[in-house]
């Protein structure tokens, strides 16, 4: 089990603090981009003691925001590279990290982009992903960033209490939908803890979950590869959920161009046509894909 002893080094930020620094910068948390501070400081010092980092890792951290957890992630890993989609706290995090964390300034890089959309990142490539998700975005994020930074082999992010149960629901159960099939194409998930509310400015109306995740080969290697194939399986996976109380026949008649095309996909795949979507676990999806005679449709990461 990882140790929850305080990390040394970086003066942690606590709720007066992060206050001091939003007054001083005129600061105040976006709804639009679903911005709830951690100030507690025993919140990031136990997310960053179950990231269980090395002085090896190098951290992707998405929406750094004021940095109570950039600074203990400096202190654990050998590098840190924080995305910040708003300006004015991408240009103030330096600055706080030379402040409160001299020793390691040289180890942090801030970028200003929109984690759901961002490409080319600095220096080495990331190996661990630990950040405390927006609400409204956080199962986009997670696709497009294990999609695109193949380096990623792990990761810890904190997002909504039941976006966490469904990113980590198994096949079969009330929660698996379309995000749990998604990720299970890139990771497997499993929920690492929860997270109160009281711990966020402004204080959110739901609790938290933190989501481990463990990078995966993509299913069916032999069968589907590369980029093409996983937005074929990804939309089997939309076309399935699209209509959840439906079979399968039923629901890929419209990628497959019709009831009985779907069928025979189906069956081609070793899948049972009267069988619903959530019945499928990520390797049923990818069969049926790389069944069908078509390319079926669009690449639709981002999509959850």
């Amino acid at each position: 089990m990882a140790s929850l002893t305080p990390l040394p080094a970086a003066q942690l930020l606590g709720p007066t603090e992060i206050r001091e620094l939003a007054a001083r910068l005129g600061v105040e948390p976006s709804k639009r981009l679903g911005q709830n501070f951690v100030v507690d400081a025993g919140t990031v010092t136990r997310i960053t003691a179950l990231a269980e980092l090395g002085p090896d890792d190098v951290v992707l951290e998405v929406g750094p925001g004021f940095g109570s957890l950039t600074l203990p992630l400096l202190a654990a890993a050998r590098r840190v590279i924080a995305v910040e989609v708003d300006r004015a706290l991408a240009a103030e995090l330096p600055v706080t990290v030379a402040a409160r964390a001299p020793q390691f300034a040289g180890r942090l890089d801030v970028v200003t982009a929109d984690a759901a959309r961002v490409g080319q990142l600095p220096g080495e490539p990331p190996t661990v992903l630990v950040a405390n998700l927006p609400y409204n975005v956080s199962v986009p994020v997670v696709l497009h960033l294990l999609a695109t930074v193949p380096s990623l082999a792990r990761g810890l992010v904190m997002v909504q209490a039941e976006v966490a149960d469904r990113m980590c629901a198994p096949p079969g159960s009330r929660t698996y939908g379309v995000p749990s099939a998604k990720l299970a194409w890139f990771a497997t998930a499993r929920r690492s803890g929860s997270v109160g509310r009281a711990v966020f400015w402004p204080v959110p109306r739901v609790d938290s979950g933190l989501v481990s995740l463990v990078r995966l080969p993509p299913p069916d290697a032999a069968a589907v590869r590369g980029t093409a194939r996983r937005a074929e399986v990804f939309a089997v996976i939309d076309a399935a959920f699209s209509q959840r109380r439906k079979t399968l026949r039923a629901a890929l008649a419209a990628w497959a161009g019709s009831p009985g095309a779907a069928e025979s996909v189906l069956r081609a795949a070793g899948v049972n046509p009267a069988l619903r979507g959530e019945a499928l676990g990520i390797a049923d999806f990818a069969r049926i894909a790389a069944a069908a005679p078509r390319s079926a449709g669009p690449d639709t990461i981002g999509r959850s």
